[in-house]
Parts: C-alpha cells; structure tokens; sequence
C-alpha cells in the first residue's frame, strides 16, 4: 500500500486555492528590499528580496504576465534561463514559462497553494514558435491541449519528443528537488528512458499536471529559514509506487466533506515582515 507513503511525502503539493481567495500577499505590487531570503515552506511561506524574471529570454517566454507571479529566487530564475538555453539549442522554440511566485511570495488568491517561497515555476509542455507567439497561446486564452489521454492512462499522441527532452533537461538541472508530472507522463518517462536514468527520481507523479510540470528547487544557500522538504525514495520511481497511482483507490479518490482541511496554516514569524516592510 503506497498511499500514506506518497500522500505524505507530496504534502506540500496541496490542492489549488479557491478562486478569489481573500490573501494580503496578491495586494503587494513590488518585492521586499534587502538581502534575498526564502523563509519556511513551498505551502506556507515567503520569500525576501525577490528577483524578477524577464518577459522574455534565450528560448523561453514568461506568459500570463498579469498575474504578477514572475518573482522568485535568483536560483530559480537562473534555471529557467539555463533550461531555456538548452531548448533554443536543440529547436529554436520558445519554453512557456507560467506561475512562479508573487513579489513576496505568500499565498496567491487562486490557482496554487504552493508557490509561497520562490522556488517553484510551472513549465507547460506545449512550445512557442516565438515570445509573441506564446503570448497569443496563453494569455486570456485556455490551457493549451493535454499531454494525456482522457482515461488517463497513457499520453496522448500530442507527447512527443520535444516534451520528453524538456522534462529531461530540467530533471537533470542541479538546483532541482523534484518535479511533479501527471502518472501517465511518468509512465511513459520510465518506459522511454535508456541508459543513465537517476534523473527519473527527481519527476513524482501527481494528480493533474497533464498540461504543465511543476518544478521545485531545493532550499539554496543562505536562507537558513527555508523549510526542506522530504528526501525522496531512493530508485528511479518507476515501480510499485508508480502502480499505485492506476489503481481504483488512487483513480477514485473518497471525497473530502466540506470544510475539511480548508483553514490556511499561519504563515511563519519572519514573513510578516516581509509582507508590511517596504
């Protein structure tokens, strides 16, 4: 039985937030001053001295741009960049970069309850012939089109290549703690990848995810109040665990009653002057 296992390990990968949750954090326009600094957890925390991630660089696109959720640690903006660099070399296409954080992280009124620290970037999948290109795909427009099929049970005949490679690319990044894909993604990645295969560890399957992969970067240096998660299972993650998430207890989850699990945890001491400083 693998649930408790992976549901415990996944925690900070929480259900998105309600639509037009009431938060102090999507009220801040600018990121805090001084030193950067990522305080408590993914799910519940923030980040000091935020960077700003450019609209556009070598290979990629920042979408969606009016959510101004493109802050983050200046590790993470510099694994974009590196990403970004690869894909430009290998096709000349642009990566879609979507929700990293808000200027001082915290919880955003929709969308994620993760994201808090500056540490976390959604890539989609679908690529961009150019910046402007990405920007007609993405913004004010729905999701591009799902990688899986509709049971669920394999990719769809949008995977190909393109995407096998950007997923590669960031698993194998140095920064990267782990990378969360939909389970039929995952399957297709175990069953598709020859030779040296350590980076499988990094990409943890999870529910949704069809469409974009999920990044988080472990906690950098320097920011000794950063919450780090859980070690990962040791193996390339292509076994039981994996199984498990085709099953009828995983397909057909018990629904939670209302309410339940519902109240945000209280943020940790230090952000509080992240948030009311100037």
């Amino acid at each position: 039985m693998y649930a408790p296992l992976l549901l415990g390990a996944l925690l900070c990968l929480c259900l998105p937030a309600s639509d037009g949750l009431a938060t102090p954090w999507a009220e801040v326009r600018s990121p805090s001053q001084g030193p950067v600094q990522v305080i408590g957890g993914v799910s519940n925390g923030c980040i000091g001295g935020a960077d700003v991630l450019p609209e556009t660089g070598a290979g990629y696109v920042s979408i969606r741009r009016y959510r101004n959720r493109y802050y983050g640690h200046p590790e993470l903006l510099r694994f974009i960049e590196e990403v970004g660099r690869a894909q430009q070399r290998r096709r000349g296409l642009a990566m879609m970069v979507g929700d990293l954080s808000q200027p001082r992280g915290g919880l955003m009124s929709s969308s994620h309850r993760s994201h808090q620290n500056g540490l976390d970037v959604d890539l989609w999948f679908t690529l961009a012939d150019s910046p402007a290109d990405g920007r007609r795909r993405m913004d004010q427009q729905p999701d591009p089109r799902s990688m899986v099929r509709p049971d669920g049970l394999f990719v769809s005949d949008a995977w190909g290549e393109d995407q096998r490679f950007l997923i590669e690319t960031a698993a194998r990044h140095r920064s990267v703690d782990r990378i969360f894909v939909n389970p039929a993604i995952k399957r297709e990645l175990c069953r598709s990848a020859t030779a040296e295969r350590g980076w499988l560890r990094k990409v943890r399957p999870w529910k949704g995810h069809d469409a974009h992969f999920h990044v988080r970067l472990a906690c950098p240096p320097g920011s000794p109040q950063c919450d780090r998660q859980a070690a990962l299972p040791p193996g390339d993650g292509c076994g039981e665990e994996l199984t498990w998430w085709f099953s009828e207890e995983a397909r057909k989850p018990v629904k939670k009653k209302p309410g339940q699990g519902s109240g945000a945890p209280v943020p940790p001491a230090s952000c509080r002057a992240i948030l009311n400083g100037s």
